[in-house]
């Protein structure tokens, strides 16, 4: 199976979740890009991500959750996403240090006025036009000792699958463990199924055809 995980801000793709997920799903391959920080070049790039990779399950946390639940037609777990984060960002202007090593060797990144400005365009947006079929790709993860982001009450207005597990905002190997890899194991089911269904139909128009 291959696993587009899209990292939170100040985070990159080189994440301890990233790199766990790689360690307890070694048959399975991570894709785990750094983000672009304007928000629009790194929405078009998770979109062609999906499309050039032929990606079957999307995995976003905080932010990155925000950024997956933009992705249609695919399954997602968003993990405490932040559909609001230029919100935070407005309490960090400035330069900001990220948590991790980035790909491209940069360990800084600027937050202004203007690409909080960008965010929330975005974040304004992202329920818009939601089509039906959307609840039934979408779940979602909430700490519930998550005293950074909060948006379980907005997620549920849209969708209706969602899990609770004990912890806050960041992951680490226990919750990833017992609350989040059970998750991809049923849709790893799910997909096995719905290809063998797929395989059956288009044998069945060969035959009869």
């Amino acid at each position: 199976m291959k696993i587009l995980y899209i990292h939170g801000l100040s985070s990159s793709g080189n994440s301890g979740t990233a790199e766990c997920l790689r360690c307890l799903l070694p048959d399975d391959t991570i894709i785990s890009p750094d983000l672009p920080i304007e928000p629009l070049e790194a929405l078009e790039m998770l979109k062609k991500i999906v499309a050039e990779e032929n990606i079957d399950l999307v995995i976003g946390t905080s932010m990155g959750g925000m950024f997956a639940q933009k992705l249609r037609g695919i399954h997602k777990i968003l993990v405490n996403p932040s559909f609001h984060v230029s919100q935070s960002m407005r309490h960090k202007l400035g330069i900001n240090r990220f948590f991790s090593e980035r790909s491209d060797g940069v360990s800084e990144y600027e937050i202004t006025h203007e690409l909080c400005d960008k965010y929330e365009k975005i974040e304004r947006s992202q329920f818009l036009n939601l089509p039906a079929s959307e609840s039934d790709n979408t779940i979602s993860l909430f700490g519930s000792e998550d005293n950074i982001v909060n948006c379980q009450t907005e997620y549920l207005q849209f969708y209706s699958r969602h899990n609770e597990f004990q912890g806050g905002h960041r992951l680490n190997e226990k919750v990833i463990r017992e609350s989040l890899l059970p998750l991809v194991e049923q849709l790893r089911e799910k997909l096995y199924f719905e290809d063998r269904y797929k395989s059956k139909c288009t044998l069945y128009s060969q035959i009869h055809n």
